[in-house]
């Protein structure tokens, strides 16, 4: 039967419909889930255990390498312009200059990367590679950046920037690479 509230609720089912189709639908998703992923902490010290690099390199990976990289932009500036998104809810400035800066900063370099590989190719050894790559990028920038406050002690930095990740990073990627292969079957690409 015709009516006019059918019209009206298959209208808006249509919209909704076309949001989620969209470019902007999806990274800005993604950088809503990276600041939920921020907020999962295990406090160590100089800087904390998160799931914020999962959901970087499933940035990369499903919104692909120019749309992963707009998510993490989106969420870096989100928190640079005082939103409470970084780890503890902590915001501004501030945040990209202490001692996690160096992660946040490469962020959307990480995503790119692991975005820009799977593109060319999606077998199961190319995408491990691709996020094990997004994660390096994540973990030596973090620990250069680092080095700055251990008085430029690089093997300082790098043991607690870096070394200290290793099997929680392992596990991070191995969730992310089950994720993608998940999920990949039915969307093996979100909008771009």
């Amino acid at each position: 039967m015709f009516s006019y509230e059918n019209v009206k609720s298959n209208a808006a089912v249509l919209k909704i419909s076309k949001a989620l189709s969209t470019q902007l639908f999806w990274i800005i998703s993604f950088a809503v889930i990276t600041v939920f992923a921020s907020q999962v902490i295990v406090p160590v010290q100089p800087v904390p255990f998160t799931l914020q690099t999962l959901t970087v390199l499933l940035a990369g990976a499903f919104l692909g390498s120019r749309n992963g990289m707009y998510s993490q932009l989106a969420y870096i500036g989100a928190g640079f312009i005082g939103l409470p998104v970084f780890a503890g809810l902590s915001m501004g400035p501030a945040v990209l200059f202490g001692p996690t800066g160096g992660y946040l900063i490469a962020f959307p370099f990480a995503a790119y990367l692991t975005g820009f590989i799977i593109e060319r190719k999606r077998n199961l050894l190319t995408v491990v590679f691709a996020m094990i790559t997004g994660s390096l990028v994540i973990l030596l920038s973090g620990a250069l950046y680092l080095s700055l406050f251990f008085s430029g002690d690089l093997n300082t930095s790098l043991y607690y920037g870096a070394v200290i990740f290793g099997v929680w990073d392992v596990i991070k990627i191995s969730a992310a690479v089950s994720i993608y292969y998940a999920i990949s079957k039915k969307f093996p690409k979100l909008p771009a």
